[in-house]
């Protein structure tokens, strides 16, 4: 009895976390299908006529989908040795994630609005196409973003407190009667203008206001360009040519091993 659970779950896992065999890939393709079709079904939702004529339908297909996602990710923490540490991890957010917002729309209505987020689980194509060298790629852009993260965070942190200086200037120089009605609204301004976007919705009427806009943004220009650079750097000094492989850690479910890698790099576990 215990060796056909075992073989159970080995079995489960390797049609569910796999795309090696046929049924694997097959478990595979038709998740994606599914995945795309139900965001599909709640953007079509949203829209008033097509609620109007076909909402009941819509409805029975997400709870469906939402059923059959539930039922999968449950199988999911069964078939992995640690199915706390699945939980936690990445994708296992994000299996979670895919199905509580159908839930919680019986007590928070329009809650399955979010439902949009089984988009993400879309990011296991690669694996399921065998498409390891693009796995491999995201895994450089992967760690060039993760080592450049607290220079980014620093880099904000300044743009953050130079947006709220000009805010107030702006509220001092131009004041209630040209829009900027408080510091709040003056320091939205500053982000609008910093970043480029422009919206129009508040300008500056006063020669001084004018020429601290200008400044804003040319100095926005030169803003944009800082976190680029700094991930850029980072990206060339990452370790090219390392051959990633799409298989799954039995105990973990964790991905992204390198392409000899014998033990799962997470917990280690025999793949």
């Amino acid at each position: 009895m215990p060796d056909n659970h075992l073989n159970l779950k080995a079995r489960l896992h390797e049609i569910i976390f796999e795309a090696d065999t046929a049924a694997g890939k097959a478990f595979d393709i038709v998740l994606l299908v599914l995945i795309v079709l139900s965001v599909g079904a709640v953007m079509l939702e949203s829209v008033a006529s097509v609620r109007q004529q076909f909402g009941p339908w819509l409805r029975t297909f997400e709870w469906t989908v939402t059923i059959l996602f539930t039922v999968e990710y449950v199988l999911r923490l069964t078939c992995v040795g640690r199915p706390l540490k699945y939980a936690r991890s990445f994708f296992g957010i994000v299996d979670l994630l895919a199905v509580l917002p159908t839930y919680l729309s019986l007590v928070i209505p329009g809650a399955q609005s979010f439902m949009v987020i089984r988009a993400l689980r879309l990011l296991r194509v690669f694996r399921v196409l065998k498409l390891a060298h693009f796995v491999g790629e995201a895994s450089e852009l992967t760690a060039a973003l993760r080592a450049s993260a607290r220079k980014i965070i620093v880099f904000l942190g300044a743009v953050l407190t130079l947006v709220v200086i000009v805010g107030s200037l702006m509220y001092v120089i131009e004041g209630e009667a040209h829009g900027f009605a408080n510091i709040p609204v003056s320091i939205y301004w500053a982000i609008v203008t910093m970043t480029t976007v422009g919206y129009g919705d508040i300008a500056p009427q006063t020669p001084l206001g004018k020429i601290l806009a200008s400044a804003i943004m040319i100095m926005g220009y030169g803003i944009i360009a800082v976190p680029t650079g700094i991930v850029s750097v980072e990206l060339a000094g990452v370790p090219r040519g390392k051959k990633v492989s799409t298989q799954a850690c039995p105990g973990c479910g964790g991905e992204g091993h390198d392409g000899d890698a014998i033990h799962c790099k997470y917990c280690g576990s025999r793949l």
